[in-house]
């Protein structure tokens, strides 16, 4: 093999590692845990609530509305850090280019404030 070929030993070993450590886990769960089934045990949890109810009551669409802006301008704050990293190689051309990157961000946040989405009734 050629040098190229054998700097990936190590990772192929982890990778190996790790499965046959998930593997490993749930085999050893499933066969030396306890299996006491009860009623109680079959019954939803959620955060010590007792359920009520059916689960497919609808929410409003602002939920997912808000939810999705929140990723979508924390998807765009990401790339604030590499070129926080890089200021100084990236010169004049990187600071406008990032200006016009946080104008056009701003103009879409003012957008959805225009639109009054993120308004919670």
């Amino acid at each position: 093999m050629q040098s190229d070929q054998l700097s990936y030993i190590p990772i192929l070993l982890q990778f190996l590692l790790a499965a046959g450590f998930v593997v490993g886990t749930i085999f050893v769960s499933g066969k030396l845990g306890p299996k006491r089934k009860s009623v109680v045990k079959g019954k939803n949890f959620e955060c010590g609530i007792e359920g009520i109810g059916n689960a497919r009551i609808p929410f409003s669409v602002k939920y997912f509305l808000v939810a999705i802006l929140f990723v979508l301008f924390d998807i765009e704050v990401i790339f604030l850090y590499p070129w926080a990293i890089n200021f100084k190689e990236l010169g004049m051309e990187g600071m406008v280019k990032m200006v016009i990157f946080m104008l056009l961000l701003l103009v879409g946040f003012f957008y959805i404030i225009k639109k009054k989405a993120l308004e919670w009734e």
